[in-house]
């Protein structure tokens, strides 16, 4: 595919990508100096900032285009070169290498929660935006020119959140130059899928760019009964009026459909006694069905080399509806399972306002890079949950001889029905100072209020929750030697707590605080780059049972997480690549009012590794060749938070890729994804499901650029 072209907004505030290979609209290349103000649109280093899997910068971490050496945290950038290599479709492949833990994906159906450094979170955004909001699809690949993960709280730049950490999805912007890119793959359980990528100027001068890129997907699955299709279409439009100004309007739809599939159920706390191809669900209902759309417009106007303006605002929008089965207990034979038919009507629509003015000046010996900012965002959410009584209908299912076409039984019970509006105002400040050539410091300070009126049509009963929160940023970085860095950091975040307690008052807000220190080394003549950090995270008015009334809960609970990552990535010759990670992760329950201290925290292994490298010949006969593996190591982790709760075993995965260009505009690919066919859980939900992870895959295609 071809790779991204960055526009002017990229680099400044995070509202759009810095590509991989950047080309200028209307101006040449100019090297970035520490006395004006980058703008990736101008400049060729955003190209210099992706070399394969070698990132040098990102715009995630400061909203600036900053290096990652001078970034004082723990920056994973994973671009769209690894996972054309890996072959992959959705960004879970990305977030692996990454060392982020698989977590709820809602049945298959989006991309929910996950993992980072041992703390659940749901918050994810797109060129600055947050894109997490209601239940959305898990976004495609094609769209996307690279993941920056973020390791560590990061709500001064993206508010409410956890303080786990986060990523930000970058997405191919427009190339002046005219191209068409196709491809099509087949895989193992019937998988097809189609991708298009067109790209070039509108107009003779090179003004208005347009990019379009799309994947179409008719997908069977391993698991009985189970099969879905997905549509997706991103259209991009860049204009620029002027050498100064570029307005950027960008679009994005996607629709799925799939049989709710929430994995297995335990016989007795073991999963292995259950077929990883059993359904446990009924086969007869209509597929789920998940739409997204969004859309953002960007506008940057420079008033010189060293200040820059942005204003963005994004508004999306989605719906899920659909019936499914869900267990909801097990008989004491522990093999019959009492199930429910639920039907779910789920809405959303959030509109998010960005404005930011970034600037480099110097006081004295000091150089700064300042950045102001406010944002306003509006979501609202809707929700309408009807269940079958499980008591008078218990809807029953043998786990290990299953009968289905069973008479479903009557919706009757109204489970939920909500409203729900939240808004925040924010304005944040952060200055980048180079103390000396060699000690660089970041300061910064978010304030965020925050309003969520909650009301119950079941109950009729409204809660409001109001509050104002101040996170703040430090951190230090000092260059020991030209190839050798060291850092610390100390952030804050929080994010609210939905319900109320016994006597119906809104919890206090969940309060995260984090610290970190670290080195990042640039081997090989700078071919490799590495980062090695200890951290220790607090998360604290965690929501437990209330001890006076165990209906309710109260804002007391306590969870921390502590350990050691390792990321790598880069060159170690010519043609040969490596991106991965290695993490230790203690994360456990320190204070609740139900569940032992110490208790592990769900879906969090000990030990988790992800490698993945290729080697494509250079020269001779095979040049064009590409052959490499990717290695998945994963500890065992609890299935719940909770007093009780099954384990899912550790697994170790072994991929193999390889792919041969036919011409540089040609590559033909096949890869074999679980080698071995062994039998994984890659994720738990709720104490009560295992999702199995992908037996062994065979997927072969072939991509042509014209």
């Amino acid at each position: 595919m071809a790779a991204l072209a960055a526009t002017s907004l990229a680099s400044v505030v995070g509202l759009g990508p810095t590509g991989a290979a950047a080309q200028p609209v209307s101006e040449p290349a100019q090297a970035v100096q520490l006395d004006e103000l980058s703008v990736a649109g101008q400049g060729g280093g955003a190209r210099r900032a992706t070399e394969g899997y070698l990132a040098r910068s990102s715009v995630s971490a400061t909203r600036t285009d900053t290096p990652l050496r001078e970034t004082p945290q723990t920056v994973v950038v994973v671009p769209a070169q690894a996972l054309e290599d890996a072959a992959a479709t959705r960004i879970d492949t990305a977030l692996d290498l990454a060392g982020v833990g698989r977590a709820n994906n809602f049945a298959g159906l989006g991309l929910t929660e996950f993992t980072i450094r041992g703390l659940s979170t749901g918050e994810y955004y797109r060129n600055g935006f947050p894109i997490n909001r209601g239940y959305p699809n898990s976004p495609d690949i094609v769209a996307i020119e690279r993941i920056e993960v973020l390791k560590g709280p990061s709500a001064f730049l993206y508010g409410r959140g956890d303080p786990g950490g986060t990523f930000n999805i970058v997405t191919k912007q427009p190339l002046a130059e005219r191209a068409l890119a196709i491809g099509t793959q087949y895989g193992s359980f019937n998988a097809k899928r189609s991708t298009f990528d067109a790209t070039g100027a509108l107009d003779a001068n090179g003004q208005v760019l347009a990019r379009v890129t799309g994947a179409v997907e008719d997908n069977g699955s391993f698991r009985d009964f189970v099969s879905g299709d997905r549509y997706h279409v991103a259209p991009v439009i860049a204009w620029r009026p002027s050498a100064d100004t570029t307005i950027t309007l960008e679009g994005d739809l996607i629709s799925t459909t799939s049989l709710f599939d929430r994995g297995i159920v335990p016989f007795r706390g073991s999963l292995r006694a259950v077929p990883r191809t059993r359904y446990i669900g009924e086969p007869g209902l209509a597929p789920f069905r998940n739409d997204n759309a969004l859309g953002q417009l960007r506008v940057e106007h420079r008033f010189d080399q060293d200040w820059v303006l942005t204003a963005g605002t994004q508004v999306l929008g989605g719906t899920i509806m659909g019936d499914a089965v869900q267990t909801v207990g097990v008989l004491p034979d522990g093999r019959t399972l009492r199930r429910t038919l639920d039907h779910r009507e789920l809405n959303w629509s959030d509109v998010d306002v960005q404005v930011n003015l970034a600037g480099k000046f110097a006081t004295g010996p000091f150089r700064h890079t300042l950045l102001l900012g406010l944002e306003y965002d509006s979501y609202r959410y809707r929700e309408v949950i009807t269940r079958s009584d499980s008591t008078r209908s218990p809807f029953l299912l043998d786990l290990l001889a299953p009968r289905y076409g069973q008479a479903l039984p009557a919706i009757t019970v109204p489970s939920s029905n909500l409203r729900e509006h939240t808004q925040s105002y924010a304005g944040y400040v952060q200055d980048q100072i180079d103390l000396t050539p060699r000690l660089h410091a970041l300061l910064g300070v978010r304030v965020e209020d925050i309003g969520l009126v909650s009301t119950s049509l079941i109950a009729n009963r409204t809660t409001r929750l109001e509050g104002t929160a101040a996170t703040p940023r430090f951190g230090l970085v000092y260059d020991l030697l030209d190839t050798v860095s060291v850092y610390g950091n100390y952030a804050r975040s929080f994010r609210p707590n939905t319900g109320t307690d016994r006597n119906f008052r809104p919890f206090a807000f969940q309060e995260g605080e984090g610290y970190e220190v670290g080195a990042k080394f640039d081997l090989f003549e700078g071919r490799l780059s590495a980062t090695a950090a200890l951290f220790t995270i607090t998360r604290t008015n965690v929501l437990t049972t209330d001890p006076v009334d165990q209906n309710f809960s109260v804002a007391a609970g306590e969870i921390r997480s502590r350990g050691f990552d390792l990321s790598v990535a880069g060159f170690l010759a010519p043609g040969w690549q490596v991106i991965g990670t290695y993490s230790f992760v203690d994360a456990a329950v320190t204070r609740d009012n139900a569940i032992p201290v110490g208790a592990r925290l769900a879906n969090v292994p000990q030990n988790a590794l992800a490698l993945q490298t290729v080697y494509e010949v250079q020269g001779g006969d095979l040049r064009g060749l590409g052959l490499g593996a990717g290695v998945t190591v994963v500890g065992q982790r609890a299935g719940g938070t909770a007093v009780t709760t099954f384990t899912l075993p550790d697994y170790a995965l072994l991929n193999l890729i390889s792919y041969y260009r036919i011409t540089p505009d040609v590559r033909v690919y096949l890869n074999v994804d679980n080698v071995f066919d062994t039998t994984y859980y890659d994720r738990a939900w709720q104490n009560r499901y295992a999702t199995p992870g992908l037996p062994r895959t065979v997927m072969g295609g072939v991509a042509a650029r014209f």
